[in-house]
């Protein structure tokens, strides 16, 4: 079984060495600052008043402030445990949904907030809140509006979480356990959105944050409820 196992992880490390290599390259070439404000479309101060005056957007463009760095050991590490995860990852759109061990909590985001206040009727929401996407020692990101250290701990992560807590706590919350069991099995790493009806996979986001698209979520609802709203056909045989 290990000698099973160890081939089968060294076929997925060369299955996953040009992808990881590809985005090693994307993350070196973002630290070019030229690059990085081609790249990664910041918005003007125009169309940030005229997006103040509505509802903000469910897919933010994705923003890396000038001083962080994006090529670095600790990036190389955090892109390579992202991609491993979502290589073995057992969810997959039709099949079971894994179940794993979740500790409860409550609390929300705001876009995730939205959705779910839109569509309470028709859908349960849950957030699970994993591993720091952007730990103070590790993969450091300024940007990030938490200061929050690598969990050690179940009690740390607990903590962390309860910082999700901020704005309106309708959403349930739980956190993945200090196994990383949820985000293993669903490879949820940075973050990710799944749709899960009688325990079957029906929707698998991809991974953030750039693949993170509340958008999509939001278009499976709409068209899973106008069914549910749409009138049966009723066949009569006379």
């Amino acid at each position: 079984m290990g000698l099973k196992r160890s081939g089968i992880s060294a076929a997925a490390c060369i299955l996953l060495f040009p992808r990881f290599l590809l985005t090693a390259v994307m993350l070196w070439l973002l630290d070019f600052l030229c690059i990085r404000k081609k790249m990664l479309v910041m918005p003007t101060a125009e169309e940030a008043a005229g997006a103040s005056e509505g509802p903000p957007p469910d897919d933010p463009p994705v923003c890396v402030s000038d001083s962080n760095r994006m090529f670095t050991l600790e990036s190389l590490k955090a892109v390579w445990h992202g991609q491993k995860l979502d290589f073995f990852k057992s969810a997959h759109v039709g099949s079971l949904a894994p179940n794993p061990e979740v500790i409860q909590l409550d609390g929300q985001k705001r876009s995730f907030q939205r959705l779910a206040a839109h569509f309470v009727d028709i859908a349960d929401f849950l957030l699970v809140y994993i591993e720091e996407a952007h730990p103070s020692d590790g993969w450091v990101s300024s940007d990030a509006a938490y200061n929050i250290p690598k969990h050690q701990c179940l009690q740390d992560r607990l903590r962390a979480a309860q910082l999700m807590r901020e704005g309106a706590p309708d959403c349930p919350l739980a956190v993945d356990t200090m196994d990383n069991a949820s985000s293993a099995a669903y490879g949820a790493y940075f973050e990710r959105l799944y749709i899960i009806q009688e325990e079957k996979v029906m929707y698998q986001g991809g991974r953030g944050p750039e693949g993170y698209k509340i958008s999509e979520l939001r278009s499976w609802l709409d068209q899973y409820k106008t069914r549910l709203q749409s009138p049966s056909t009723v066949v009569i045989q006379v």
